[in-house]
């Protein structure tokens, strides 16, 4: 190196060292949330394996004997493992896995619960807003709510003379009622103070329902649509082995009436992780949109 190059080369051995210690804090910071990050996956994960595990056990060790009136997991597994291992075959009309009966069930449950949803804000918006219209039509809604959703599906099938409607109108009917009763509680919590900005503001009615009803209710609405949606997986379940089609209800139904009992166990199993889904969806959603507010 020469003379002038070495004069006008004023780096340090400190700021020579800099990238190479910001490139080792990185890692480090890297190698620490990703540390972080997979503990927080083993405290959620590892304890539910454990249950699972020991359940499996005693499952195992209880109805393991012969002669037992409930299959084992071992023989779950070796009945009805293609129902497990492939959810999406069509061998017929009839002969579908387990993937295609639940999506053929999501439908009409995402018909019903959108209806019972429009319907239920509007009306807990009504029912909530107007003291009169609480007086009238509430004590019909506590009476009505108390109807188990079986009872409305011979109702429903006279009056639509078809099992698709009919199970859609039982999914409706049966969760409306919280979506409805939530809001209409969540619309008379609203603050004073906020009424009094919108008679300050002059806002309409439109207006008052975008602006402070529904963004005051919205916790309160979401708490109804998270009872609704389970309400309504329930419902199609019951509805659809009565009603018959290609449904996971009808499934268990045409399973129990062929003695296949480790096709039931399945099916149960699958409803149950559907059900949990559907739930975790709308409280993501409602944690979402509410920024984690909460239902006092």
């Amino acid at each position: 190196m020469s003379i002038a190059a070495m004069k006008t080369d004023t780096t340090t051995p400190a700021q020579a060292l800099a990238p190479a210690k910001a490139a080792k804090t990185l890692q480090a910071r890297l190698t620490a949330r990703l540390g972080l990050m997979l503990r927080a996956a083993a405290v959620a994960v590892i304890p539910p394996l454990i249950t699972l595990a020991v359940l499996l056990m005693i499952w195992q060790i209880g109805f393991g004997r012969p002669g037992a009136t409930l299959p084992p997991p071992t023989q779950v597994w070796k009945e009805a493992k293609d129902l497990i291992l492939d959810p999406f075959f069509v061998n017929g009309p009839q002969d579908i896995g387990l993937g295609w009966r639940v999506l053929t069930s999501l439908q009409r449950v995402l018909i019903g619960f959108s209806l019972s949803a429009v319907v239920g804000v509007l009306m807990g918006a009504v029912v909530g807003q107007s003291i009169w219209a609480m007086r009238g039509l509430d004590p019909i809604f506590q009476v009505l709510r108390t109807v188990p959703p079986l009872a409305w599906l011979p109702i429903a099938l006279a009056a639509f003379r078809d099992s698709s409607p009919s199970a859609i109108f039982v999914i409706f009917i049966t969760s409306i009622w919280p979506v409805l009763i939530n809001t209409a509680v969540g619309v008379r919590n609203i603050p004073q103070d906020y009424r009094n900005v919108a008679q300050v503001l002059r806002l309409n009615q439109v207006e008052f329902f975008f602006k402070i009803m529904a963004p005051s209710a919205a916790p309160y609405i979401f708490t109804g649509l998270r009872i609704g949606i389970g309400l309504s997986w329930l419902s199609i379940v019951a509805a659809e082995m009565l009603t018959g089609g290609v449904g996971i209800g009808f499934f268990i139904w045409d399973a129990w009436n062929s003695s296949r009992l480790p096709d039931i166990v399945v099916a149960l199993v699958y409803i149950g992780v559907v059900g949990f889904v559907l739930d975790r969806i709308v409280a993501a959603l409602g944690s979402l949109i509410t920024r984690g507010a909460a239902a006092n």
